[in-house]
């Protein structure tokens, strides 16, 4: 350890020893009292007088600190030259104050940018945290910080935040013949369902609750009645909507439906290789795939949609259970 020589000891007010290394200065013995007194310390008497806070100080001297009520350290401080500081602990207490402070200014930058997008997407009601969830970071601070150091591109918010596209724009004119389709003004899918086509956003499936909306040119499409599409476009024209119902698939074949699959997980290589084996093995076909990996402080996200084809949406909950099982899956859900 330290000689004697490396060391002076010198007294508190109260007459607390002090241990220092030599040559160290009213600031060096601020910070060895406490970190926060030394961030505020402004002046220092020694033995009653007013000193210079760069003052070496010597054995058996008493040293009172004058401090501020609140305030950092001085940038002069780190500079050796002026002889602020003879500890490296005092040294690496000021570099910390002022590291924590550029950290602070990256996470307000941070901040300011996602909030920006925010308003500019009209999505300001969404909770930080779970944002910064959904793109795989502990915290709201994780993702400012990336954002605020140009370290994440704003573009994977907007995917996020970006809804599924609209329905196709509708064209003029249609009138429902009445075919065997049709049951007592109920349109049943699946039997000679010329008219209607299942829609794209929530691709429904047996044995989910259905509704029908008159499109313009496209026969009826089909929705689930939980689809926000749905909701809002038989909010805004009711009269298009019409009652639908699932039929029994003619000639015996079994119908299967596209159904979306929403999966996200720890990126790594052969993941994509994994779930499709899962899929494989429950003998669901896979028809679509769309694949995007996110960077965050933990490392890559995946998010993946996978179209699959399925008799009935109820048989979808026991591969899902399958595909969760997959090492670095953190939910599998439908869409």
């Amino acid at each position: 350890g330290p000689s004697f020589e490396d060391r002076i000891y010198v007294f508190t007010p109260q007459a607390t020893v002090i241990e220092l290394t030599a040559g160290a200065t009213p600031v060096d013995f601020a910070y060895t009292l406490h970190t926060d007194l030394g961030h505020r310390c402004r002046g220092a008497r020694v033995d009653g007088a007013m000193v210079p806070l760069n003052t070496p100080l010597a054995n058996g001297q008493t040293v009172e600190v004058v401090a501020a009520k609140e305030g950092g350290p001085s940038l002069d401080w780190l500079n050796a030259e002026l002889g602020y500081l003879k500890s490296p602990r005092s040294r690496s207490k000021v570099r910390a104050w002022f590291n924590a402070q550029a950290m602070a200014g990256t996470i307000a930058r941070g901040r300011e940018l996602v909030e920006k997008l925010l308003q500019r997407e009209g999505r300001t009601a969404i909770k930080l945290d779970d944002l910064a969830a959904q793109l795989g970071f502990k915290g709201a601070d994780a993702l400012f910080e990336v954002v605020g150091k140009d370290e994440f591109s704003l573009r994977n918010i907007e995917i996020l935040l970006r809804p599924a596209p609209p329905p196709e724009p509708e064209d003029e004119g249609i009138h429902l013949k009445r075919t065997r389709a049709t049951e007592g003004g109920v349109l049943v899918v699946g039997v000679e369902s010329l008219l209607t086509q299942l829609a794209r956003c929530c691709r429904p499936a047996p044995p989910d609750a259905i509704g029908g909306y008159v499109t313009r040119g496209k026969g009826v499409a089909v929705h689930r009645l939980g689809c926000s599409n749905f909701r809002h476009m038989a909010g805004a024209q009711p009269e298009r909507v019409i009652a639908v119902a699932w039929g029994e698939p003619s000639g015996g074949s079994d119908a299967l439906y596209p159904v979306d699959v929403l999966v996200e997980a720890a990126d790594r290589s052969g993941l994509l290789r994994d779930i499709s084996e899962v899929f494989a093995k429950d003998k669901v076909n896979v028809t679509g795939v769309h694949t995007q990996s996110v960077k965050g402080p933990g490392g890559s996200t995946a998010y993946m949609t996978f179209t699959v084809e399925v008799g009935d949406a109820g048989r979808l909950s026991a591969v899902l259970r399958s595909v969760s099982q997959v090492p670095g899956i953190r939910h599998a859900r439908r869409r």
